[in-house]
This record gives structure tokens, C-alpha cells and sequence, in this order.
């Protein structure tokens, strides 16, 4: 027969099993209720693409952008899909994912065929990409075609540097600020440059100076929220004679040194945090 100490101890170790089961399952779903992981971690991701996560965090991006999945979020200028691919079955059944891409009536012939790349990988993949709401945006011409006040979230990812072309890059911030609603977040990743690099060297490296974005944001009404170090990259020299380019993905320069440059990695980058403020009155 059980004595009464053995029945004590029998039954605490019992309820300790039962215990540590249930933190177990906690944990389990808890993990499982992270709709942001299950995008990035998706198998439905193109290979290439995730292989490249090493480099650009997505998940510790978008968390640092506080991107939720009952978001209106806007991409700007999405390319391929890198960041739509996550975005598109995040937001899909609660949210509104808004791919900006280039204008339809573009002139310019890389510009057209990225669009057809994308408009083709957005129909070969309904079940994943037929809630994607297709806009416009060209700075040159102040187009961004959504309702002034509808975003959540605008995101744009190494980007600015392209609109310095066109000298329309304040006019980009301006048009984000339309777009989001007060209190939305706009989120920024761009190559980023030694302090006190020239606009000209800008232009031709495709690395931005950190404080340049910054007052172009905050020029058009947004307040710097935070800064962060997750897309750095130490070992970025930024001096090549190709600028960012050099590196990859892109390898520039084929196989001359491709060792060296894929040791380094892609560029380091400034990820940044703006608010558009809640009324005129709280704006800096």
C-alpha cells in the first residue's frame, strides 16, 4: 500500500509532468501564433530569396517596424517581390498589402519590364497573391496612387537612393506622409554612406548619407522615432569604384574578386523608424 509520503510525492511529480507539458503546448502555440514567423519562414518563399535573409533580417525588420497583420501597409517599389512575398500572405486575410510599384505608363525600359515581372508573379500565384492591391509610384511625376490617410505602414527598402536622379526625393517623403494615416509609421532601409559624403557621390555610389535621409523625412512632417543596427554590416568598406552595386546581390563586377564581395556581404544599412505625428501641434 502507498504510504501518504509516497502519495505526496507521486503527485507532485505528477502535477510537475502535467506542468511542463502544458508550457510545452504554451510555447508551442505561442510560436504558432506568430503570424509574421510562419511568412518568413514559409516554404512557399522563393529559395533565393530567403537564402538572403542572412543580410536583411526581415523578421526583426518588420517587427521593428511594427508591422501587424490587420495593417494597411504600403511597399514602395517592391522590384521582384522580396519583401511581398512576406508582406502578401501576412497580410492577406486581415490586412491590406498595397505593392507601389513603378507607373504603368513608365518610359524607362527597366522600369517596364520589372513591372511585368511582377504583375507575372502575382498571377502565377493566386493563393497567395490575389489580395495584393497594385498602385503606382513615380516621385518624378508626385504619384502615389492611394488615398491620402489610408496607410498603416509605408516601407521602403533601399530605395532613396534612386530618387536622387530625379531630384525627387523630398518629393517621395511628402507623398509617404499623405499617405499615412496620423500616428502611422514610416520605415526606411537605404544603403548607407560614410558621414559626410557629397550628393554627387551619392548619386554615383548608391550609398546615402544617414542625417540626409533623416532631414528629408523630417522636413516632410515625420518624427524620428528610433534607429537601428540590425541591417549593418561592418565589414562594408563602401569605397568601390562601382559603389554598392560591387556587392551582392547584384556583383557588379562578375568574378573579379567575387570571393572577397560575397565575404563581405550585402551593404550595411541604416533601417530608421519615423511617426507622422497625431496632429500639426505635436510635430518638432
Amino acid at each position: 500500500m502507498m504510504t501518504a509520503t509516497l502519495r505526496k510525492q507521486f503527485l507532485s511529480a505528477r502535477w510537475g509532468f502535467l506542468l511542463f507539458l502544458a508550457l510545452g503546448l504554451l510555447t508551442a502555440t505561442t510560436a504558432l501564433a506568430d503570424p509574421l514567423m510562419e511568412a518568413v519562414q514559409s516554404d512557399k518563399r522563393t529559395p533565393a530569396f530567403a537564402a538572403r535573409d542572412q543580410y536583411r533580417h526581415p523578421y526583426e525588420t518588420l517587427q521593428f517596424f511594427a508591422v501587424e497583420p490587420d495593417m494597411a501597409v504600403v511597399e514602395i517599389w517592391p522590384a521582384g517581390g522580396w519583401y511581398t512575398e512576406i508582406l502578401a500572405p501576412l497580410l492577406k486575410d486581415n490586412g491590406v498589402y498595397y505593392a507601389a510599384h513603378f507607373a504603368s505608363n513608365t518610359e524607362l525600359d527597366y522600369y517596364r519590364q520589372s513591372l511585368e515581372g511582377f504583375r507575372e508573379k502575382l498571377a502565377a500565384s493566386p493563393d497567395i497573391y490575389s489580395a495584393v492591391k497594385q498602385i503606382e509610384f513615380d516621385p518624378a511625376g508626385a504619384l502615389l496612387s492611394i488615398p491620402d490617410g489610408t496607410a498603416d505602414r509605408v516601407l521602403t527598402f533601399r530605395n532613396v537612393h534612386n530618387w536622387l536622379r530625379n531630384d525627387a526625393e523630398q518629393t517621395a517623403f511628402e507623398l509617404f506622409y499623405k499617405a499615412l494615416k496620423p500616428g502611422g509609421i514610416l520605415g526606411v532601409v537605404e544603403h548607407r554612406a560614410a558621414p559626410g559624403i557629397e550628393r554627387e557621390a551619392m548619386l554615383k555610389s548608391g550609398y546615402m548619407d544617414e542625417e540626409t535621409v533623416i532631414a528629408l523625412a523630417t522636413q516632410a512632417g515625420f518624427v524620428l522615432d528610433a534607429r537601428s543596427q540590425i541591417n549593418a554590416n561592418p565589414k562594408d568598406t563602401k569605397d568601390y569604384a562601382d559603389g554598392v552595386w560591387t556587392l551582392p546581390p547584384a556583383l557588379r563586377l562578375g568574378e573579379k574578386d567575387r570571393d572577397k564581395y560575397l565575404a563581405i556581404g550585402e551593404s550595411d544599412r541604416m533601417t530608421l523608424r519615423f511617426i507622422k505625428p497625431l496632429s500639426s501641434d505635436t510635430q518638432e
